[in-house]
């Protein structure tokens, strides 16, 4: 693997590019996961999905646009998604929860009627809805890599803000916090990440990145900030035992990265039952 890596550039770009998914991702889970928005990283990964087809559609349909990176058109899609789960929220101040179906719905149907309607292009989808190792460009590498820079200036300015307004709606906003504009620029970055994310973990499942290791952290952390400690520290192991696996066993490396997750987070619950039980008996 190692010297697979020095070797040959797709590699590269897979793995440096999963080892950032793997802080990022996590680092706004434990947001989303604390504030109850687990399903909104679902609906906008099925806005992003409409965003691709319709890329790979138009990419078939009008040569001039033939050379146009998908991710993209995927991005502006998921971002787009972002504003109009935001706007539908205070549209249906009382059900706000109504917006997520909405935006996933129709997602999913935009999605099926670029597919429908274009041909030839199985073999990219089926990369970005589970990645792919060999997919991954220099060029999706610079854009996660910024990204990622996007995502760090985001919480360096508007971390206590964020960590209010996560745990007292009520209170940030009677104590004078923009609420309003925190919540829709963290939702841009939310969405910037799962649009960022799809080449290496896949359109269906990088919303798994965001919880998955952040309900494992949650088990044994002491802590907000050792829940994002943690919550990094299980997506990186995720994303480099999944890469290794995706590239020995000829697999997508979301599937591999995925269940990674799943057997880290199985591994703490047992661990965490198994210590009380062992407290209760000493």
């Amino acid at each position: 693997m190692i010297e697979a890596l020095l070797n040959y550039e797709f590699l590269q770009n897979a793995f440096f590019s999963g080892m950032i998914i793997g802080v990022i991702a996590p680092l706004l889970g434990v947001f989303i996961v604390v504030r109850r928005l687990s399903l909104i990283a679902d609906a906008l990964s099925h806005v992003t999905l409409a965003g691709i087809a319709g890329s790979l559609y138009l990419s078939q349909t009008f040569v001039g646009i033939a050379t146009l990176n998908p991710i993209y058109l995927g991005i502006l899609a998921s971002v787009g998604g972002s504003m109009l789960i935001e706007r539908l929220r205070r549209l249906y101040k009382h059900y706000e929860e109504l917006a997520i179906p909405i935006i996933m719905s129709g997602g999913l149907g935009i999605s099926a009627i670029f597919i429908s309607l274009a041909s030839g292009f199985n073999t990219d989808l089926m990369s970005y809805l589970f990645g792919s190792v060999s997919a991954v460009s220099r060029q999706d590498f610079y854009v996660i890599v910024i990204i990622a820079v996007v995502v760090f200036v985001f919480l360096l300015f508007f971390f206590k803000e964020l960590f209010v307004l996560s745990f007292d709606e009520e209170y940030a906003k009677a104590s004078g916090l923009p609420a309003k504009w925190v919540h829709f620029l963290f939702m841009i970055v939310v969405a910037l990440v799962i649009a960022g994310s799809m080449r290496i973990v896949g359109i269906l499942l990088v919303s798994s990145m965001m919880t998955l290791p952040v309900a494992a952290a949650m088990r044994i952390a002491r802590g907000f900030k050792q829940t994002i400690i943690l919550s990094i520290l299980f997506g990186e192991t995720s994303v480099l035992i999944g890469l290794i696996s995706a590239f020995y066993l000829d697999l997508a490396p979301g599937g591999t990265i995925v269940v990674t997750s799943i057997f880290i987070l199985l591994v703490v619950i047992i661990a965490k039952k198994a210590a009380l039980q062992f407290s209760k008996g000493v």
